[in-house]
């Protein structure tokens, strides 16, 4: 059996979108996009899904927690699930949070980095990177995202530089969903669907 681990973040722990700050809706088991993905591809294939809300590329949160450095927790859970025969990132939006002042080149830069400590370990076979389509500063989310939307700007071209360069796969979400516009940051239900179906038929041929 083949195994793909989905390292992410609030959209891939399943976070629905957020009318307000204090919402807290999750989309059911089977609804997410990685469940989508997992029924696709068939049960030749195991995918785990390891969404944090909150996750970034390699820095720590001042305000939500140092724990929320996609950085810090990668070895252990790629060592928990090893051998893994696809890795895929799908990181970035949390970086364009106005606390962290990050640009384009910068985001991708933390996802170069999570690349580069994961093939280092040398558990993981193949390597997707996911570009998120980009943020929209709609809601109560706005301030938070406050100048998230020319921080996505570039966005995908640089992720994908980093991972041809890296020998990595790359696929930009953004091709096929948007952010809902509830909050400018979270996927509705159908939003998973459609990307779930795209990632299967992306995974399926890197898988072979």
């Amino acid at each position: 059996m083949k195994r793909i681990l989905i390292y992410g973040d609030s959209n891939t722990f399943g976070t629905m979108p957020m009318a307000a700050l204090s919402d807290d809706g999750v989309l059911p088991r089977g609804a997410r996009w990685g469940d989508v993905m997992s029924v696709a591809l068939g049960d030749s294939v195991e995918v785990i899904t390891e969404g944090l809300p909150g996750r970034t590329t390699v820095h720590d949160d001042p305000i939500e927690g140092a724990y929320r450095n996609g950085l810090r927790s990668l070895r252990a859970i790629l060592e928990s699930h090893k051998p893994i025969d696809l890795l895929i990132f799908c990181l970035g939006t949390n970086d364009t949070k106005n606390r962290f002042g990050l640009n384009a080149t910068d985001i991708a830069l933390g996802v170069a980095r999570l690349v580069k400590d994961a093939d280092a370990l040398g558990c993981v076979d193949r390597i997707l990177v996911i570009c998120p389509p980009p943020v929209e500063e709609r809601g109560d989310l706005a301030a938070i995202f406050e100048g998230a939307a020319a921080r996505c700007i570039g966005l995908p071209q640089a992720m994908e530089r980093i991972a041809r360069a890296a020998g990595a796969a790359f696929f930009d979400a953004g091709l096929v969903i948007a952010v809902d516009p509830a909050d400018g940051v979270h996927w509705s239900a159908q939003t998973h669907a459609t990307l779930g179906a795209a990632v299967a038929a992306m995974a399926g041929e890197i898988l072979g």
